[in-house]
């Protein structure tokens, strides 16, 4: 069951109140290159990311974020840590968002300076406790119980709550909460408390969950099962990685939970000792070669499933679903539509084949 919550509107885009899970990540260039840091962002867009966050660690920052801003093609989050003052200039070129860390804001004067401009310009405030970065209070107060998932959880709550409730005194509601720490159970544990004791949109990953294969696995888990409770309203896969390997990782979460559909899907056997083909240098160049209809049809909001398969066994029987796959026999490899089989070709040929097919499907669909 999908969790209620209220809604925000981060530029063009919404977050909660029954809204699609939205897709976000981070730029990894220095945000004062405007140049690399704009290309990336439009890269992200191409992507498939809705909204994309850029640091803010300086003033020569805060004047690049305006000029980004202006030629962005998807709305920009602004992340300040520390000096409120960022915030300030942020807002006056254009956030659609802020992510404040109230772990280290702790002036309530400037709270409230930076919630007002906020309020002026519609924007709405994530508040955002990761469990490295707790208020000192907080940590002291539950340092016994913090390797536990509950008392973690706990914690990342409470210092949440904290800032959430300076601001909520000023009337301020427009606000995102996210409770992140790299341990899962811990983050699944205070986002459930959150879930249960606010109505406010969330914004779920797993933090500093380190490089890939390891750090999207374990993304996948902690996000994957709280979107499954109906836990979350936009998501970002925290990769030491390019920002678009977590795009990739975080669209193939939504689209494993039938939460975002569009695009491209390959299944692919796992290979084994009847495999009369090598499927894993197949299956990966038939990805990269429908690569750009991926795009397309992510845009369209259109779907293609496409099989390869290694064997008769995995072949048109088990990729019965597949709008067209090719599965390798003695003889050769079959090429297949909609489960039945409707040609063959050599080895060699293979990927060509399957490509031009899944091609012609999705002209012939639009």
């Amino acid at each position: 069951m999908t969790r209620a919550s209220r809604q925000v509107r981060v530029g063009t885009v919404l977050i909660g109140g029954g809204a699609p899970v939205s897709l976000q990540s981070m730029t990894k260039t220095d945000t004062r290159d405007i140049e690399a840091t704009l290309a990336q962002v439009e890269e992200l867009a191409r992507a498939g990311c809705d909204i994309a966050r850029l640091a803010i660690p300086d003033e020569e920052a805060a004047r690049a974020f305006a000029r980004i801003k202006a030629l962005a093609p998807l709305p920009l989050a602004a992340d300040i840590h520390f000096d409120h003052r960022l915030a300030l200039l942020a807002l006056a070129a254009g956030a659609d968002k802020l992510r404040l860390n109230p772990g280290n804001l702790r002036s309530r004067a400037h709270v409230r300076e930076v919630v007002a401009a906020a309020r002026d310009r519609g924007v709405p405030i994530r508040i955002g406790a990761n469990l490295g970065s707790l208020p000192p209070e907080v940590r002291a107060k539950h340092r016994a119980a913090l390797r536990t998932a509950e008392g973690a959880g706990n914690a990342l709550f409470e210092a949440v709550m904290q800032h959430v409730r300076i601001i909520e005194e000023l009337g301020f509601r427009d606000i995102v909460l996210s409770l992140k720490a790299f341990d899962v159970p811990a983050t699944i544990e205070a986002y459930r408390l959150a879930a249960r004791e606010t109505d406010y949109p969330l914004h779920v990953g797993i933090t500093e969950a380190g490089p890939p294969p390891t750090g999207a696995i374990r993304s996948a888990v902690g996000i994957g099962a709280l979107l499954a409770e109906g836990i979350g309203d936009t998501i970002r896969v925290s990769l030491t990685a390019p920002p678009m390997e977590e795009i990739r990782v975080g669209r193939e979460i939504l689209r494993a939970l039938e939460l975002r559909r569009g695009g491209v899907s390959l299944v692919s056997c796992p290979t084994c000792s009847r495999c009369q083909m090598d499927v894993q240098a197949v299956a990966v160049a038939v990805e990269q070669e429908l690569g750009p209809l991926d795009e397309r049809l992510r845009r369209q909001g259109r779907e293609l499933r496409v099989a390869v398969m290694g064997c008769a066994v995995n072949g048109p029987g088990e990729a019965r679903d597949a709008d067209v796959g090719i599965a390798a026999d003695a003889k050769g490899v079959v090429l297949f539509c909609k489960g039945e089989i409707i040609g063959r070709v050599e080895v060699a040929e293979a990927v060509a084949a399957v490509v031009r097919e899944a091609q012609r499907l999705a002209e012939e669909a639009a």
